[in-house]
């Protein structure tokens, strides 16, 4: 697990649990055997913590020096307000938690005030303190139960040795600009779908370097190589101790795996259509009516090929994962591809080991995909 963090640099934190936590489900699809009490244990005892990087993430602890300048959901100019217009609710969230140990929002009696939550209506301004607390470096999060954050001093989260090292801005902006392609391993320089988010704008300013001097200057001390991809438009940049793999691939394991949609092997459409033909859009955020596929879909991925969709949903209280529909690409069949059917069913069993359950319950429709891939523990 740490491997595949150090190898991605971060792993994108979502609370859905439709089919799986994000975290979870990234780690599932990379390490065998993978359960979901793993990342807590490793959690608890303090060897991964969250960061801001694109979105709310896990790094390895070891790591925090070159996330300390975290931008939150809002960017800095909001939680620095948050801060100033708020001092003595600051102090006292503060001053509890060193009292009382980790603490939720919870715990304290709700205030409102000017800060307005993603839909514009008034938040919980203890939760917008904690928050911006959290971005200064004041407090970071303990643990979670469910997806109730609970939060302690970060002088009581991290060992000393790493809250002691300071690294200067610069190389914290690019120590995230390398992360993301290293977490991708081909992106380009435009940034699809918010790829460089909360890193640094475009261009530079007298105020505030650009992303775009930054990967300049990865690209000149050679830490990212250019490259050019037959079939795909512009140039890609891939770390250079990661150039290799182009000159000599791997064999693709004979697999099959259920990649989530926060997966940053899903961050650039463009390329996953250009590359492997395929069309992926998340469509959480859409109304049923406009959904071509469905509301939490994992694309499938066998060998080297997208080769479908899976839209499972985990019923904890019966004890079984429901699969609500399947997709293939066109062009693919299931049962005339060699090594796939038995490749879906070693997935399917180690899914529901993954979801802690009991069995399958397919829909109506579904009746062939059963019988072609009847799981059983």
């Amino acid at each position: 697990m740490l491997e595949v963090l150090r190898t991605l640099g971060s792993i994108q934190f979502d609370p859905l649990a439709v089919a799986g936590r994000n975290h979870d489900l990234v780690l599932h699809a990379r390490v065998a055997d993978y359960e979901p009490a793993w990342c807590d244990q490793l959690y608890q005892r303090g060897e991964i913590f969250e960061a801001t990087n694109k979105a709310l993430s896990f790094i390895p602890t070891g790591e925090f020096p070159w996330f300390r300048l975290g931008f939150g959901r809002k960017g800095p100019r909001f939680h620095n307000a948050i801060l100033a217009d708020n001092p003595g609710v600051a102090e006292r969230v503060i001053e509890r938690i060193r009292a009382d140990g980790p603490l939720s929002t919870l715990d304290f009696e709700r205030e409102h005030g000017a800060a307005k939550d993603w839909f514009g209506m008034p938040e919980n301004v203890v939760r917008a303190v904690l928050e911006a607390l959290t971005v200064e470096g004041v407090v970071g999060l303990a643990r979670r139960e469910g997806n109730r954050r609970y939060y302690d001093l970060l002088e009581r989260l991290l060992p000393a040795e790493v809250l002691g090292q300071v690294v200067p801005e610069r190389e914290q902006l690019l120590h995230k600009m390398l992360s993301r392609y290293r977490a991708h391993g081909l992106l380009g320089t435009g940034g699809a779908g918010g790829t460089f988010d909360r890193i640094a704008p475009p261009t530079s300013t007298p105020e505030r370097v650009g992303r775009n001097e930054l990967r300049k200057e990865l690209v000149g001390t050679g830490a990212l190589v250019p490259v050019q991809v037959q079939g795909v438009r512009g140039k890609r940049l891939v770390l250079a101790d990661e150039f290799v793999l182009l000159q000599a691939p791997p064999e693709p394991a004979p697999s099959v795996v259920f990649i989530p949609p926060f997966d940053s092997l899903l961050w650039d459409n463009q390329l996953l259509a250009s590359l492997f033909g395929f069309e992926y859009v998340w469509e959480g955020f859409f109304p049923q009516a406009k959904r071509r596929w469905g509301w939490y879909v994992l694309p499938i991925m066998f060998r080297d090929r997208f080769v479908g969709r899976f839209e499972p949903r985990i019923d904890r209280d019966r004890a079984c994962v429901e699969v609500l529909d399947l997709w293939w690409e066109d062009g693919f069949s299931p049962s005339g591809a060699n090594g796939f059917v038995d490749a879906m069913r070693d997935a399917l069993s180690a899914y529901l080991r993954f979801a802690g359950a009991g069995g399958l319950e397919w829909a109506p429709h579904l009746g062939r995909e059963k019988q072609l891939f009847l799981t059983h523990l």
